[in-house]
């Protein structure tokens, strides 16, 4: 479903006028509890306690091998935590510094990079894609909208024409993916469903933005956003980086199938749903299956899956790096006496957008707005207003701007489940604590 172009409005002034009206907190905290427990170490603000403890508790029960958590608060540092290792070969400690892939966190980085465009005057959300790619309008997608495509209700979920990781890292490779996409049909007419756009989502992300803005998201993003606001994220990690990348740890590949496949086998979860798809060659299996992963998700600890900008999984953060890139987000769009985002920006991503009961890859409830995830109510907020970016693995990146909220957690021991219990665990304890504005 669509949202009414009146309720947008009328939202949009709302959240103009309370922005209006908001003053942010100083950017560092008044008092703060450190944190040395075992190998967690860090600081809090102490209203912020159950949160720590839930982090702490995580690591004691084994459930972490190395991990990070950061929280802004009205614009404050109120949550800066880390422990475990980053190798456990080597016994690397994993340090406040420690940058991990971040899987598809990567495409809330994407989001901002096309709402900062848009903001711009690069396109409309409510063009056609082939006005700016007329290529693009083969195959019955000429009256796709820039906000269906990257809503996910484009029916552009899967693309046919097989692809392969090394062609996508491989720039001389460019125009023959572009084709892909062009010829690609739809599997469903625009925005009568929606379907995750797992892998596609960045293809065409990166392809619409060289062609509407000519130079590349990740370029475009790090110069007019990230390398001013501090964050410490990167779209395509440099060599200069690596030391501080930590390893990958997946679940192995048989067990993470057979655990689907058992998932499907009892039903009455978003896991057994997706394993069914998978079984049955449903919208799931074509969506994630190409390209495909040779011996799982453990590739991207290759060096040229990160070195590239795959608008959909490779980018690499801290905690703090990806926290720091919500925090104007959930603040109206200024911080630290800068404005970074138009509040009119922000103001349509507080309403869903496009919603599904049954989203038909995920197979569960949630929806988008301009590019990012609208998730269901109570799963990483109770407040609907709220928006970010979930990975593969558990890595979340996510700002509430009710609660004036914007908080990271990157790890790199992977949970195989669709929404990781750590990161839910996490943002429970998180709304369990004084978070009024």
């Amino acid at each position: 479903m669509q949202e009414d172009n009146t309720q947008q409005r009328v939202a949009q002034t709302i959240w103009t006028m309370l922005i209006a009206m908001k003053q942010p907190h100083p950017s560092s905290p008044a008092r703060t509890t450190v944190l040395n427990q075992g190998t967690v170490q860090g600081q809090y603000a102490p209203r912020f306690e159950p949160l720590a403890a839930r982090f702490v508790r995580s690591f004691e029960r084994g459930e972490e091998v190395g991990a990070s958590l950061c929280v802004y608060h009205r614009g404050e540092q109120v949550v800066d935590l880390w422990g475990g290792v980053a190798d456990t070969a080597s016994h690397t400690p994993w340090t406040a510094d420690s940058l991990i892939v971040v899987f598809s966190a990567t495409k809330g980085l994407a989001a901002m990079a096309l709402n900062l465009a848009a903001q711009r005057g690069a396109f409309s959300w409510d063009e056609s894609v082939a006005h700016y790619w007329p290529a693009f309008g083969q195959a019955g997608k000429s009256h796709i909208t820039v906000r269906q495509l990257f809503n996910h209700r484009a029916g552009l979920a899967a693309i046919t024409t097989p692809l392969t990781l090394k062609q996508l890292c491989d720039p001389a490779q460019a125009s023959t993916i572009r084709t892909a996409l062009e010829t690609q049909a739809p599997a469903w007419a625009a925005d009568t469903q929606q379907g995750y756009h797992g892998i596609s989502y960045g293809l065409y992300a990166n392809a619409f933005f060289d062609i509407v803005c000519q130079e590349q998201l990740q370029t475009f993003l790090h110069r007019e956003y990230l390398d001013p606001l501090g964050a410490d994220v990167f779209m395509g990690t440099p060599a200069e980086q690596d030391h501080r990348v930590a390893t990958l740890y997946p679940s192995a590949t048989v067990s993470h199938l057979g655990k689907m496949a058992w998932a499907a086998l009892r039903g009455g979860s978003t896991e057994s749903n997706v394993g069914r798809s998978f079984i049955g060659g449903g919208h799931a299996r074509h969506a994630f299956m190409n390209p495909p992963t040779p011996g799982g998700i453990g590739i991207y600890n290759q060096l040229p899956l990160r070195r590239h900008s795959l608008a959909w999984a490779s980018a690499t953060s801290t905690a703090r790096g990806l926290a720091r890139a919500y925090v104007p987000w959930s603040m109206g769009g200024e911080w630290q006496g800068r404005t970074y985002v138009k509040p009119e920006t922000i103001a349509p991503l507080l309403q869903r957008q496009g919603w599904s009961e049954c989203d038909l890859v995920l197979g569960k409830p949630m929806g988008w707005a301009q590019g990012f995830l609208k998730e269901d109510d109570g799963v990483f907020s109770p407040n609907r207003a709220s928006f970010g970016h979930p990975g593969m693995g558990g890595a979340l990146g996510w700002c509430d701007p009710t609660a004036q909220l914007a908080f990271a957690y990157t790890m790199n021991r992977c949970d195989w489940r669709i929404r990781s219990p750590r990161a839910l665990a996490l943002c429970e304890a998180l709304y369990r604590c004084d978070v009024k504005i």
